[in-house]
Formats: C-alpha cells, structure tokens, sequence
C-alpha cells in the first residue's frame, strides 16, 4: 500500500519553478527564473525566486544599507578602524544616542547627531518595507494580516525609540545601536523605574509571549498529528469538517478543556503575538511619562506586598564615644 504523502514528508516535490499570478500593470517585473535549493526544501518551498523588490522594495533596502554603513562605520572607529579589534569587541561596541543636555535638538554628528541620522535612515526602511508588505498583499487580492502584524511590532519599535523619547523631551532616552548596550538599556530601565516586572503591561505583554509561544506550538502539533488523515489541508477541513479536524477537536477538548477549530486557532495566535508587541510598546510609553516607580505603583494598588519596616539599632559612631582615644 502506498505511504500518504503530504507537505509535512520528507518528499520534495520538483516541477517547472512556478512564476506566479499574473498581476497586470503598474507592476515591475519579477527578477529571475526561479530555482531550487535542496536545503530550503528541509525547512519549507525549495524553489528560490523569481525575486519582486519593486519601488518601495529597492528603496528599503537603499535606507537600510544606509543606516547599516553609519552604524557600522561609527563602531569601526571606535576601536581605530582595527578589523581583529572589530570583531572581537562587535558584541559591545554601540552607536549611542545624544547626550541629555540636547533634549530633541539635532546634535553635532560626533555628539549623537550620527545615532539620529542612523535612526532616521532605519526607520524609514523598515516603513518602506511595511509599505511593500501591504501593498503587494493588496495585489495578489490577499487579506493584509501579515501587514497589520508587522505594523505592531513597528510600534514597540518606535515606543522605545521616538515616541518615548519625544514624550520625555530627550533622544538620550532612546535605546542605542548595539547588542549588548542594547541589552544594558533594558536591565537599565527596569531598575530606573522601580522593576519592569511590576508593570501591569508588561505583564500582559510575557503572558500573550508565551500564550503565543504555546498557541503555535500546540496548533502545529495538532495539524502535524492529524496530517496523515488529511489535516494538512486546512481549508477544506474548515469548509468541509472530516476525520482529521474531528480526531483534533476531540483531543483539544480531552486535554486543554476547550476546543479550537481549523479556523479560529489562526485568529487565535494572531492576535496573541500582536498584542505581545502592543502590550509591551504600552509599558515602554508609560515609563517615566505616567508612572516613575511601578513597585510602589503595584504597592499602591495591591499587586505586589510593601517590604516590612524592619527596626534596626543604630550604630554608634566612634568619634563621640568616650574610651582610650580621649
């Protein structure tokens, strides 16, 4: 009897590379042929291309490169443009934003003004990219999800690093160009305010992570134990209900109390992994602008225990005592 093959085997199915839709005028031609690569067919579709950039798409790219040369420029130099030194200290070198006595004026180039035009160059090509996202899910008639999605994380984004700032009255506000001093502005922060941890968004923004996390993990599970009863085509399950989706709607219910469909857990995951991001950008803005201590702010409103008085004696200081000395 022959094995059911799906998209989940280890089967990698070659045909002609496929073009794509038609999308008639006032589009750029797509680049290349197309082509196939046995590795990405371990993970996913093994054809490669034919790549579309586009206008939007070109120019994103253009004003990231941009703000990738001066990021990486800057931190050449600060290591005396050594490649060995580059590399071994890349972990910790970073672009800083301008110091707090410029607020939001536009700095000297060498005192934070290369941090604002590094910043200025990278947002714009992540919103150019946004831009492509939306619209080329407009041409091929598909819905915008993946556009609104992105958006979402585009607002953590511009939380840390402009409307906070802005709100604040100061770029030196702002998170700097660099992976550990990235990290260092987090664990900063936290304490500054009095524990991240405490700050009811936050909260939100680790339990929709995680939930998340859970939601993608627990759906992939599902379809890739029913797929040999035909689970991996989703869509037909939704319109047409057969064994596969029964079988794991029975076992939602028998494990997790509730049962998700072929349909709803999208939605579900969805809207946890962008309220993730959403949640966490809400947080970020009330820092300082709303809230400047969120362990009192818990205290006050009963979610963390105030931390005993405890009654010490006071130590005597020597100077006054009478002894030998005198």
């Amino acid at each position: 009897m022959p094995e059911y093959q799906n998209i989940f085997t280890r089967v990698q199915v070659r045909a002609p590379a496929e073009a794509g839709v038609s999308l008639g005028n006032g589009n750029v031609f797509r680049q290349g042929k197309g082509f196939f690569f046995y590795w990405a067919g371990k993970l996913g579709d093994a054809q490669i291309g034919p790549i579309y950039l586009g206008f939007t798409g070109l120019l994103s790219i253009l004003c990231g490169l941009v703000a990738f040369e001066i990021i990486g420029l800057n931190m050449a130099a600060q290591v005396d443009w050594s490649p060995i030194e580059f590399v071994r200290q890349l972990p910790w070198l970073a672009l800083e934003p301008p110091p707090p006595e410029y607020g939001l004026s536009i700095p000297p180039l060498h005192d934070g003004g290369w941090w604002l035009m590094a910043g200025f160059f990278l947002t714009t090509s992540i919103f150019l990219w946004w831009l492509r996202t939306y619209l080329r899910a407009r041409a091929l008639g598909l819905g915008t999800h993946i556009a609104w999605a992105f958006a979402s994380a585009i607002f953590l984004y511009l939380a840390c690093g402009l409307i906070r700032p802005v709100m604040m009255g100061s770029w030196a506000e702002a998170v700097p160009f660099g992976i550990f001093p990235h990290l260092d502005w987090t664990a900063a922060f936290s304490i500054r305010y009095g524990n991240l941890y405490y700050n009811p968004f936050h909260m939100l923004s680790i339990a929709f992570l995680y939930g998340s996390a859970l939601l993608f993990a627990m759906h992939g599970g599902t379809v890739l134990a029913v797929s040999r009863y035909g689970g991996d085509r989703e869509i037909d399950q939704i319109t047409d209900r057969g064994t596969a989706s029964e079988r794991a709607a029975l076992f939602w219910r028998w494990t997790m109390g509730f049962n998700a469909t072929m349909e709803s857990i999208h939605r579900w995951a969805w809207w946890f992994a962008v309220l993730c991001v959403i949640t966490g950008g809400i947080g970020i803005i009330l820092s300082g602008t709303v809230v400047d201590n969120w362990y009192l702010w818990a205290v006050k409103h009963g979610v963390a225990p105030a931390y005993p008085d405890i009654n010490v004696t006071p130590v005597a200081d020597p100077a006054l005592m009478g002894g030998a000395g005198q």
